[in-house]
């Protein structure tokens, strides 16, 4: 039939809308809407667009070997590309780089202040470690690899299926997979065991989805003989690509043309069930296989703090810089000054005055400039570790540890699913106790998504009403009724209305029972259920990729409407013990553009029918008004539809309508050519779909209830307490997100709504506007700052200090401002809103809301409302869903968390973060994001500090040595202090230290604010913390100074009691600040010291060295015992007063409820807002 003779009269709206069968788009992927001639374009792709597989003949197919073979690869390194490109991906990091250039200037004669091996340890050390694990890991990929690529399938060869390994199997052969084995590469079915061409697949491995699928053979090829005969075809086909949902091809097979679909491939990585054998071609092997191209990891996520971490970086540079140019102008001045006296006095000579073969040598002496910049560059190797390189070693066990006990939470671990707490990322742990705002899917993450069939609309009358028991008939697992049929047994209990089973059963051609009828023949026929019959034909279970239409087809066989048969040509209906053969034509795939899906089915008695379901806001555009009955039915159902939504049901609107003979061929003509089209098949077929889904007869509307999960009401408000905004961005009807905001407690009744439904660029400009100057935005915004400064500056809780009894909140005296505001939007305004100039307008206006609304929303319209916050504030950001169309929005977050819930597992594999319920976020943020803020923000100023003690330390000394770079350490000890002496009670603080029970913060949300207030990490916390080391170092140094100065100790054994006591201090310090003392603690912080005294006396018994035996004279003495016990008292004195002080007149939150949880005063801290009652 010619393209020409296809005439289409009605514009189509523009969407993807699927070929037989197709499984529905869930990537989550939004493109931008692209006008077309209605006229198709040529089907033909140019050969060089397209890939010709040639059936049976792999020689033919890669005769220009341009497609790869099936073995993959997931490794990253071999044996000789692992040193280079590990070490390449190490030095990455800038401090490397900067260690390694220290470690070169260190191998120089005149720079080596340090022995040359020495010098190399501490970068050397990181780099092993960080290469072992690599390497380790890449060991396992290389395992794996192997035992995937030695797995043995049956292909065809000279007429007969023989074995072959996965890694030999090339493009254009033909495959035979037998029952629960793996597919091992792209294939196209060309027959199954099933007569009808029919199987089932398991995609688990593909995107985490448990339930059973269908593909189907082409009745063309499921006939076909393989063994034994010489089989040949031709398949055209698209380029590789990484979409799974989608599939456009061409089959030339017995001399006929016709389309192939996503329906008639299987992909690698499935699993066949319940299907004993199926054959298939290869089409896509190795790394072309999508499963492959799909494997890349989500993009890495940086920590914040880590980012401000930077910044002090970079003020520790300029000290060293500073201190090393001190250095440097000193040793000039002194040598100029001394110049005459170089060969006789301390700390520099030009001579040799040791006996031995150097006696009375000369010293390279290079001139005072060079010998300046030399002191420069010198000085930078001996305080080298001014920038701490072993805190990010540290920081990645720290967080290693967090995650462990994160997931070993057994209050985060959800029975239902079998699912525990997931950390796929260890760079943010410390971000969960910042998060600011929560952008969060409804449907599968505030909501179960197990969908119940609770209320329909039929002919204008509403059934369902529950709360009347007398109006119902209890009809548990069965469709019962009263007439003689067949009862099938469903897995889940469906409650059914008695009036409308009395309507169905009545045996009458009333318009109404007719409605009836074909409303339940069309929930069960309109879908892509798979019905699975156990316990020889009495049980039936429904498997689909959407609980809706599992629920809408389970509703239908309770009501005497059993879809119990489904193959690629034919649906059987069991429709009050009578079968029903219906012959399926063709089916337009639910997308998210045409927001309905129709199936265009042939009766016994031949005459055709197309019956659709949808959305409402799409549906009454297509559907026409019965002349007869006027707008009753239409009003009717709106108003019901209306009701359903307030009640936070999910609803969707039934029409059908028949099919005149033109009508079907003209249909038919496009649908083939659309369906066979290689170049826009998903726009031509939406184009198609036109021509059928228009001038339809309302038949009803359903309602489904999607239940809370539990304990989100509670959540919310915690969050909300805690300081967090919650945001929830969902597809559904306006009305539906309302009723669910109210009954998970995220709007409240005192809340003034403002609705944004705008229809063109204009009219959203005007409704922002109109909303701003109406709810005063601007002086709410500015009233929101000065109470955010109000906060950082005055701490929240408040000690009264006439009455040591009751810490309660701080009373901060707030203007009474109007009452809170909500926004309400939709998806259609967001498009002219985000992809115009009123992103910041919308900005103001939803930052002055308590909460946001948005409905009807795209997937990009989701991940465009994240940056919208993220990119005009420092606030963090954490976004949480169930499905594929979250995934963007979870990816472009600064914290993603994925819920393993009923819409697979696309969410959970691209989050940062997966859990069970929606719940486990509360103990997530408010216990966890705490502690592991505190902690590692502590951690991060406790190694600056101690780096930098140890670093002025040294400075002091070169003051008093002529600026010599001389050091009293030996290089061992100065290697050792940050590697072995004092880095493990760091990693265990960072790991178990707990400034708060997590019953207190979980009681008490508003401690969570601490992270919101930067109070755990900041610049003036930064600066005090280096004053406090500046003081610190002057006692360590000075102390022994003044003590040993009338004595004839060895500057070895004045730098061997200055390691000790270096080590000794820290310690007490971090032992000053620790607020949770367990066993492995003390292990960690006394042990450290004991090591470091085993240590020094294993260095100082090795005669070569320098400080030989210097240990076992100072220990004898009890001035040495004296002087340790001073630097300790006057180093912490000050520090300890003004913790004190601090503590009694300008306590903290946390400070407050610690004393209340250690006094154990219980309900004495009160939230802001409570004091008044109390």
């Amino acid at each position: 039939m010619e393209l020409a003779s296809c005439n289409i009269t009605n514009s189509a709206p523009l969407g993807r809308s699927g070929a037989p069968y197709m499984v529905q788009d869930k990537s989550g992927k939004s493109q931008r809407v692209r006008h077309k001639s209605m006229q198709f374009e040529d089907n033909q792709l140019c050969e060089e667009d397209s890939r010709l597989i040639y059936i049976n003949d792999p020689r033919r197919t890669n005769e220009k070997y341009e497609f790869t073979g099936n073995e993959i690869r997931t490794s990253k390194y071999t044996i000789l590309t692992f040193l280079p490109k590990n070490l390449f991906i190490q030095f990455h990091r800038v401090a490397y780089l900067y260690f390694l250039a220290i470690a070169a200037l260190n191998q120089l004669p005149p720079l080596a202040v340090f022995g040359r091996t020495v010098s190399l340890f501490p970068l050397l050390f990181v780099l092993s470690v960080t290469a072992v694990k690599d390497g380790y890991e890449d060991w396992r990929r290389h395992r794996s690899d192997r035992k995937e690529n030695n797995r043995e399938a049956l292909v065809l060869q000279s007429g007969e299926f023989r074995p072959k390994r996965w890694k030999d199997i090339e493009a254009g052969e033909v495959v035979k997979i037998f029952a629960d084995e793996t597919i091992p590469c792209d294939m196209v079915l060309l027959g199954t065991s099933d007569s009808s061409g029919l199987a089932y697949i398991q995609t688990m491995n593909l995107d985490g989805e448990s339930n059973l699928k269908t593909r189907y053979a082409r009745q063309e090829t499921a006939s076909a003989e393989f063994e034994g005969f010489s089989v040949s075809g031709l398949i055209r086909c698209e380029q590789p690509n990484r979409n799974v949902y989608e599939f456009t091809a061409n089959m030339e097979f017995d001399r006929q043309k016709f389309p192939l679909t996503q329906s008639n491939i299987i992909l690698r990585g499935c699993q066949l069930k319940n299907t004993d054998w199926v054959i298939g071609v290869v089409v896509y092997a190795g790394q072309e296989t999508k499963a492959m191209l799909n494997s890349a990891t989500s993009p890495s996520k940086r920590s914040k703090l880590e980012s401000y971490m930077n910044r002090e970086t970079f003020w520790l540079s300029v000290f060293l810089f500073v201190m090393c140019f001190v250095v440097a102008l000193g040793m000039g001045l002194w040598l100029v000054r001394h110049k005459e006296q170089l060969d006789t006095l301390p700390y520099y000579r030009k001579r040799y005055f040791t006996m031995g073969k150097d006696y009375k040598k000369t010293y390279k002496y290079y001139g005072i400039p060079m010998e300046t910049f030399f002191s420069f560059l010198s000085s930078i190797i001996v305080f080298q570790i001014m920038i701490p390189i072993s805190l990010y070693i540290t920081m990645e066990l720290v967080r290693l540890g967090q995650s462990y006990f994160m997931i070993g939470d057994k209050h985060m671990y959800d029975s239902a699913s079998d699912s525990r707490f997931q950390c796929r990322s260890l760079n943010i742990n410390e971000d969960l106790g910042q998060i600011r705002y929560i952008f969060s899917d409804k449907t599968g993450t505030l909501t179960e998504n197990k969908m119940l069939f609770r209320r329909a609309s039929v002919f204008g009358k509403d059934y369902g009403d529950y709360e009347h028991v007398g109006d119902l008939l209890q009809e548990t697992n069965t469709a019962g009724g009263t007439v003689h049929r067949r009862k099938w047994k469903l897995k889940s209990e469906i409650t059914v209305d008695s009036k409308l089973m009395k309507l169905l059963h009545k045996k009458s051609n009333e318009e109404e029972r007719l409605a009836a009828h074909n409303f339940f023949l069309t929930l069960a026929a309109c879908n892509t259920v798979i019905p699975i019959i156990h316990d020889d034909m009495e049980m039936i279970e429904y498997q689909g990729e959407s609980p809706d239409e599992q629920a809408l087809v389970s509703a239908a066989s309770a009501y005497g409407y059993t879809l119990f048969e489904r193959t690629s040509g034919h649906i059987v209906i069991d429709v009050n013990g009578e079968k029903l053969r219906l012959d399926v034509l063709g089916l337009h795939e639910f997308d998210s553009v045409r927001k309905r899906m129709s199936v265009v089915i042939r009766f016994p008695d031949d005459t055709v029918k197309v019956l659709v379901k949808g959305a409402d806001s799409s549906m009454f555009s297509v559907i026409t008004k019965d002349i007869e009955s006027g707008d009753h039915l239409w009003h009717e159902t709106q108003d019901h539809l209306t009701q359903y939504s307030l009640q936070g049901l999910r609803t969707l609107v039934v029409a059908a309508r028949d099919l005149t003979a033109l009508e079907l061929e003209q249909w038919q003509c496009r649908y083939e050519d659309a369906s066979t089209s290689l170049t826009e098949r998903a726009l031509k077929l939406r184009q198609t779909a036109a021509l059928i889904e228009s001038n339809l007869s309302l038949l009803g509307a359903t309602a489904i209830e999607d239940k809370l999960q539990e304990g989100v009401p509670e959540t919310i408000e915690s969050l909300r307490q805690a300081g967090i905004k919650v945001w929830v961005l969902t597809g559904d009807k306006q009305e539906t997100a309302i009723s669910i905001g109210l009954s998970c407690k995220l709007l409240m009744t005192d809340m003034q709504h403002i609705v944004i439904n705008g229809n063109s660029e204009a009219e959203c400009r005007n409704l922002l506007a109109d909303a701003k100057i109406k709810y005063g935005v601007d002086e709410r915004n500015e009233n929101l700052k000065q109470r955010s400064g109000a906060e950082s500056n005055n701490q929240g809780l408040h000690y009264d200090t006439k009455s040591f009894e009751k810490p309660q909140w701080n009373s901060v005296k707030e203007e009474k401002l109007n009452a809170p505001l909500a926004l309400v939007i939709d998806g259609n305004s967001l498009v002219y809103i985000l992809e115009k100039d009123l992103e910041s307008e919308l900005f103001d206006l939803a930052t002055a809301c308590r909460v946001v609304l948005c409905c009807r929303v795209a997937p990009l319209q989701k991940a465009g409302i994240v940056d919208l916050v993220k990119s005009r504030t420092d606030d963090m950001t954490l976004a949480i869903g169930d499905g594929a169309n979250d995934v963007s929005m979870i990816q472009m977050a600064d914290v993603g968390v994925g819920i393993c819930g009923q819409e697979g597992r696309q969410a959970v594999m691209a989050a940062d973060f997966a859990m069970g319920q929606f719940r486990f976020l509360k103990r997530l943020l408010l216990v966890h994001g705490h502690w592991n803020y505190q902690r590692v923000a502590y951690l991060v100023l406790y190694n600056f500090y101690r780096n930098a003690v140890f670093v002025l330390m040294l400075f002091w000394y070169i003051l008093c040595t002529a600026f010599s770079t001389t050091s009293a350490l030996t290089d061992w000890s100065s290697m050792f202090y940050s590697i072995i002496y004092t880095s493990v009670p760091t990693i265990v603080v960072g790991i178990l230290d707990k400034d708060l029970s997590h019953k207190t913060l979980l009681q008490y949300p508003k401690l969570y604010c601490a992270g919101h207030r930067h109070e755990a990490y900041n610049m003036r916390l930064f600066w005090i913390t280096m004053v406090d080391t500046l003081w610190q170092s002057l006692v360590l140094f000075y102390v022994p100074v003044f003590t040993y100065r009338e004595s004839s100790i060895d500057i070895w054994s004045l730098g061997s009691l200055w390691t000790i006591a270096v080590v000794v201090l820290v310690n007490i310090h971090l032992a000053m600040d620790i607020q949770r003392w367990v066993a492995i603690t003390h292990a960690a912080v006394w042990g450290s010291i004991i090591i470091t005294y085993a240590c020094m006396v294993v260095l100082d018994s090795i005669p070569v060295f320098p400080n030989y035996w210097t240990i076992y004279h100072l220990v004898g003495s009890p001035k040495y015992w004296i002087t340790i016990l001073l630097i300790i008292v006057v180093a912490l004195l000050p520090r300890f007063f003004l913790k004190v002080l601090g503590q009694i007149f300008w306590p903290s939150d946390i400070q407050i409820a610690r004393e209340a949880e250690v006094l154990k005063w219980p309900g004495h801290v009160q939230p802001k807002g409570k004091q008044a009652s109390t």
